[in-house]
């Protein structure tokens, strides 16, 4: 896997934050968020179930210009 970093949450310590990267080779965007609360999961399955091999991740809204530098860098990859 060539995994690629993109940014940590640009306002928090630098460390056990929310990060994007990019893996190159799967073609596939990376994030660590906030694990969802049951609240928020029940939201979510409102709209259809979530596989166990899927989570639901919290990310701020401030992480915006991470998550896109994060689609640009995909997009460069030509995966469409």
């Amino acid at each position: 896997m060539a995994l690629r970093f993109i940014a940590k949450d640009p306002n928090t310590n630098g460390t056990q934050c929310p990060t994007a990267w990019v893996d190159d080779e799967a073609k596939e965007i990376v994030i660590q968020g906030w694990q969802a609360g049951e609240e928020l999961l029940a939201q979510c399955r409102e709209t259809g179930p979530i596989p166990e091999t899927e989570g639901v991740v919290r990310l701020p809204i401030r992480m915006v210009s991470v998550l896109r530098e994060a689609c640009d860098v995909a997009d460069r990859l030509g995966v469409h």
